[in-house]
């Protein structure tokens, strides 16, 4: 058999799911001749399915060295490195995909797409996934990809449709039915029989067993079937761990690194940083209200909502030249302890431009910013800072239940959740005892207690005169993108508050470590 027909060997057997026959179709090939590129590619690939991404990150690397024009290696080398926080290195694989990518094929438009989705650039990301989309319209997964963007652009019309056309189409799609689920409040069980003939049909990949159970437990939830729910959930979470790595021992070592470094000495030893007053950051833990707040205060006529921006992190990641495989790490704050202030604002207004709209105050809405709260302050000190406190267990839950993309790894077991939680509790009660008065904290449960109040005390914080717009923030006619999408075209309302109560028992666990680290429970 030649080299040629082995790698079509190889390639076939990869589209059949058969990835050891197509790594031993590799490993021959490159015995004779270890400069093949489409073996390395093949190689590269291999890793991508099988979940090994130093592996197929080092093939890419070795596609574009061999060929530097190769347009697919590229892409798949900036979306790796856009998942690792790799920014510059993504920046520049993204740039050589743009330049050598021939227009032509479809799988590359979808990969770029994805690598500018993950740098935050989801504006632009609408392009490629749209090109991919037509220019393979039998293929479910570009199609998906396109309204999972659309989602996040807002435009929940065009997603709803275009989910219920792949459905229609390829009704044991995992992916599909997660999004359909997070669109509206489920009223019946149609949708949950259905998802539960996919899952019994046969034996799923991880991930799309994840993608349904999390879609069961959300519509089960909606019917108030309490325990239905959690089994769903749970199951859900199992499976999304068990394909999604999470070192522990790192975070843990990043939230010493940053109590450590990051002191008042430091903050008082930075220059002046950049004046601009438009920036306000809304940050805390994920389902705590944040989109809330957001939308209360988007509601004021000089706010914009800009969304979650990835662009406060990856400045500080270009500016430190950080190059490390973990998004978050020691490495990435210790390298950014000696950051220009005012260059780190600047590259950051930069970076957000075309999304700050063109009101006088703009909101970045993402909620790990808390991580760099002492880099926002040096390098926006006119910044105004809100940050979502929640019942932690509410939070725990909250949290635990949600299916994220990469961004919150420890979400998916009940311990490691919780002690994510405690580190983030003490974190947080240090940031306000080194910097007291740079941030306000807003209780959740105070917000839908007291909407007006807590909205008068925000805009108050805010410096901008009070309008009843935002105590009637739930009529605006502007797009969402969060998990709480419906609930937030509602009035503000107590349904959420001490939901955990439901899930007592099975939250346990949870209560006894939070208990344990002394963690203020409010009952």
């Amino acid at each position: 058999m030649t080299s040629r027909d082995m790698l079509a060997r190889g390639f076939r057997a990869l589209s059949q799911g058969k990835l050891n026959e197509a790594a031993t179709c590799c490993k021959l090939v490159l015995a004779e001749n270890p400069r093949v590129v489409p073996a390395h590619l093949l190689v590269g690939l291999i890793g991508l399915e099988s979940g090994d991404r130093r592996s197929a990150q080092a093939a890419f690397s070795t596609v574009v060295r061999l060929q530097p024009q190769h347009a697919a290696a590229w892409a798949h080398l900036a979306k790796l490195l856009a998942e690792g926080g790799q920014v510059n290195r993504a920046d520049l694989a993204l740039a050589n995909a743009l330049r050598y990518e021939d227009g032509e094929i479809p799988e590359i438009h979808d990969v770029i797409g994805s690598a500018l989705s993950l740098l935050g650039e989801h504006a632009d990301a609408e392009a490629w996934f749209d090109r991919a989309r037509k220019g393979r319209p039998g293929h479910p997964a570009f199609r998906i990809n396109h309204a999972n963007n659309l989602i996040y652009l807002g435009r929940t019309g065009e997603a709803a449709e275009a989910l219920d056309g792949v459905l229609r189409e390829f009704p044991g799609s995992a992916q599909a039915h997660w999004l359909k689920a997070g669109l509206a409040k489920a009223t019946d069980s149609v949708h949950i029989t259905e998802m539960r003939e996919v899952l019994a049909a046969r034996r799923l990949p991880l991930q799309a067993q994840a993608f349904l159970n999390y879609a069961i437990g959300k519509e089960l939830e909606d019917l108030q079937a309490w325990n239905e729910a959690f089994e769903a959930f749970s199951a859900g979470a199992a499976a999304r761990r068990k394909g999604l790595p999470y070192d522990e021992a790192n975070e843990e070592a990043t939230f010493a690194s940053l109590a450590r470094h990051y002191t008042t000495e430091w903050l008082s030893g930075q220059g002046a940083g950049c004046a601009d007053t438009s920036p306000i950051f809304i940050i805390g833990q994920p389902r705590t209200g944040t989109t809330l707040v957001e939308r209360i205060v988007t509601a004021h006529s000089a706010v914009h909502s800009a969304g979650e921006l990835q662009y406060f992190g990856n400045s500080v990641r270009r500016l430190a030249d950080y190059d490390g495989q973990e998004r978050f790490s020691p490495a990435l704050f210790e390298s950014a302890l000696g950051l220009d202030p005012e260059k780190l604002g600047n590259e950051y207004l930069q970076r957000s431009r075309r999304l700050r709209g063109e009101l006088p105050r703009f909101v970045d809405k993402l909620p790990y910013n808390y991580l760099f709260l002492p880099h926002i302050l040096a390098a926006l000190p006119q910044a105004k800072i809100i940050h979502l406190v929640r019942d932690p267990r509410d939070v725990c839950f909250s949290v635990f239940k949600q299916l994220f993309a990469d961004a919150y790894p420890h979400s998916y077991e009940l311990g490691e959740m919780a002690r994510h939680f405690v580190r983030y509790y003490r974190l947080m009660a240090q940031w306000r005892a080194r910097f007291p008065g740079r941030f306000l904290d807003v209780r959740y449960e105070a917000v839908v207690a007291d909407v007006e109040g807590e909205a008068r005390r925000i805009v108050d914080y805010l410096e901008l005169p009070w309008e009843d717009a935002c105590r009637d923030f739930h009529l605006q006619a502007s797009a969402v993108n969060t998990a709480s999408a419906v609930q937030v075209r509602q009035p503000a309302h107590r349904g959420s508050v001490a939901r955990w109560r439901r899930y007592e028992r099975q939250l346990a666990p949870v209560i006894d470590i939070l208990q344990s680290a002394g963690i203020p429970l409010d009952d």
